[in-house]
C-alpha cells in the first residue's frame, strides 16, 4: 500500500466490512474479462457467503474462476477544505469461492444473510426449502484482506 498513514489493521478492515451494507464482487469472465457486480453478503470468520441465481454471467464467472476479490467502501463524503480530499474507510478481500451443494451447509449460510439483512423477517429462521433448490449459494473464503481509511481533517 502506497499511502501507509491511511492503512488499517486487519482488524479494523473486517469491522469495515461489518459496517458496510454491500460488497462489489470483482470475478474474471470465461473469455478473460473482468466483470464487477454488487452483492449482499454475510460473515462468518474469514468467510463471506452470498446467493445469486444458479444461472447467469455471475455463476459462469465464479464456476470459470474461483479467485475473487470483494471490496466495501464506507463514506466517500468529500472534505471542504484546502487540500480537498475525501473521508472514507474501505477493506479489499482476496479470495476463493466455492458453491456450496450440501444442503445444511446452504441453508446455515442462507440463514447467515437473512440474519444480517432482515433479522426480524419470519422467514430468518426458516428451512429456506421454497428458495434452497434455485438460489446458489456461495462460500468466499478471505485469504487476504486489506483496509484503507481517510477520516479527513475537520474544520474546528
Amino acid at each position: 500500500m502506497r499511502r501507509k498513514d491511511r492503512e488499517v489493521s486487519a482488524e479494523q478492515a473486517w469491522e469495515i466490512v461489518e459496517r458496510c451494507s454491500y460488497g462489489v464482487l470483482a470475478m474474471t469472465k470465461p473469455d478473460g474479462t473482468p466483470y464487477a457486480v454488487p452483492v449482499n453478503f454475510a460473515r462468518e470468520g474469514n468467510y463471506l457467503y452470498i446467493h445469486c441465481a444458479q444461472a447467469g454471467e455471475k455463476t459462469d464467472c465464479l464456476n470459470h474462476q474461483p479467485q475473487v476479490c470483494v471490496t466495501c467502501v464506507e463514506g466517500g463524503a468529500w472534505v471542504d477544505q484546502p487540500a480537498l480530499t475525501t473521508r472514507y474507510a474501505s477493506a479489499v478481500m482476496l479470495g476463493r469461492v466455492e458453491e456450496l451443494t450440501d444442503e445444511a451447509d446452504k441453508v446455515k449460510a442462507l440463514r447467515l444473510l437473512c440474519m444480517r439483512l432482515a433479522p426480524d423477517h419470519p422467514r430468518s429462521h426458516g428451512d429456506f426449502s421454497e428458495c434452497r433448490g434455485k438460489t446458489a449459494v456461495w462460500r468466499i473464503t478471505v485469504e487476504q484482506i486489506t483496509g484503507k481509511a481517510n477520516p479527513g481533517n475537520r474544520r474546528a
